[in-house]
């Protein structure tokens, strides 16, 4: 009898912490210094401070998740055990907005960069090329994936680490402080600094990116929840410093520029050949963030398969040979094809929609397991008082999303309520239960 193919245990903290790192894509704190410094009139640093602090709350409450519930699945896992197995359906569909088309945003952000270095290059070919890369890498399987994020994030971490060691030198050379409150506080008080904190968040989606590959992890209720954490006090701390000394060479929150702001704060500090080093480290954090999405996706649509929420036979597959999940993973290049006939703008207003409300339920997940397991003597600061704050922040977080966001988030949310209503025949039966294997 042929054995049903399975995902592989082959993960270690170490590698989750960089799969997280590269979804989160960190040298981004320089690609949106300029609408960071902006929206904080001055204060980045700060901004990325409230933005550490705020989305810490929610990583331990995925951390919490991750240690009770060791499956594929993420926060759809999460809330359908501890709350209600529709519910966990509404946040996987929404969540689901947040997953397919990031892959799209990523590779159309790097295929825009690249088409505005060598415009005789059509722009189609850019897309296609990260789609066919990733997308290939992918299928193989994470221990291909995993040495290659190993190789970039190496290469992107050292361009920043050469960026704020090029700052300090400009500065010092300036006869300039190197010590200042400013880029903490801004000019415009707290107000400011929050608003920056709502768009800075969302370079923090990695930390719940890592809960779908759970079941590929060595040791996962203990090596999950650790590297959730590590990842959301790693990249925060990563994109503080950054902040805080780019915002010295380039103070203040107005610019003529601020889209491309740290492209020529890179040739003011190191010249045109540091310039161009830069440009390749943005294309580089773009392609490592796209391999870490898909490969996300792909492992959130298995999860719905196999659950049979999802057809089964389609979305719960994996390849005998290779032991990934194939369809899900060309879904979603296909999915990104549509790059191709998009603009940034337009591709970014609504995917943060699904990531604000999954973290929200994923709180009040917590507390819905604390009420069920309070025989266990579980810690109400832990399962009740941090859950709260953490909901409360997404809360306020989604609200900062403009109109268009808010409105095709709710249509898309509109769509899996019906679908549910379908799967459940008008709520009179349970979605099927998700197998723990």
């Amino acid at each position: 009898m042929t054995e049903t193919p399975r995902l592989q245990k082959q993960l270690r903290l170490r590698s989750l912490v960089l799969f997280g790192l590269a979804y989160m894509t960190p040298i981004i704190v320089l690609g949106i210094f300029g609408v960071i410094a902006e929206l904080s009139d001055g204060g980045s640093a700060g901004s990325y401070l409230v933005a550490t602090v705020a989305m810490l709350f929610t990583a331990l409450s995925y951390a919490v998740m991750a240690k009770h519930f060791p499956v594929a699945g993420s926060a759809y896992t999460y809330v359908r055990k501890s709350l209600d197995s529709r519910v966990g359906f509404v946040v996987g569909w929404a969540i689901l907005l947040d997953y397919l088309f990031l892959p799209l945003v990523i590779w159309l952000i790097g295929g825009s960069y690249l088409h505005g270095q060598f415009p005789g290059v059509p722009f189609f070919v850019w897309i296609l090329a990260f789609i066919v890369i990733t997308s290939a890498l992918n299928v193989i399987g994470l221990k291909v994936a995993d040495r290659t994020n190993f190789v970039l994030m190496t290469v992107q971490l050292l361009i920043l680490a050469l960026f704020v060691i090029l700052s300090i030198a400009h500065l010092v050379n300036g006869s300039e402080s190197l010590v200042s409150t400013t880029p903490f506080t801004g000019a415009s008080g707290f107000g400011a600094l929050a608003a920056g904190a709502a768009v800075a968040a969302y370079s923090f989606l990695g930390f719940d990116a890592i809960s779908t590959l759970t079941e590929e992890t060595h040791d996962a209720e203990r090596t999950v929840p650790r590297a959730i954490v590590l990842v959301a006090v790693i990249g925060g701390g990563i994109f503080v410093l950054v902040s805080y000394f780019v915002t010295l060479v380039s103070p203040g929150g107005t610019f003529d520029n601020a889209d491309s702001l740290a492209a020529d704060i890179a040739k003011t500090i190191g010249g045109s050949l540091f310039g161009a080093v830069f440009l390749t480290g943005l294309i580089v954090g773009q392609f490592t963030s796209g391999l870490s999405a898909q490969a996300a996706v792909a492992r959130l649509l298995y999860a719905m398969g196999r659950d049979r929420v999802l057809p089964p036979r389609v979305f719960g597959w994996l390849s005998e040979r290779f032991h990934t999940p194939v369809f899900n993973i060309m879904l979603c290049g296909a999915i990104g094809l549509a790059a191709i006939f998009l603009d940034v703008a337009t591709s970014t207003s609504f995917i943060n929609f699904g990531a604000f409300t999954a973290f929200t339920l994923v709180n009040l997940a917590v507390i819905g397991y604390y009420l069920k397991h309070r025989g266990e003597q579980l810690s109400p600061w832990r399962y009740v008082l941090l859950p709260v704050v953490g909901a409360a922040i997404d809360v306020y977080l989604l609200t900062q999303l403009d109109s268009k966001a808010l409105v095709l988030g709710l249509a898309w949310l509109g769509i899996g309520i019906a679908y549910l209503l379908v799967l459940t025949r008008g709520l009179t039966r349970e979605p099927p239960e998700m197998a723990t294997a």
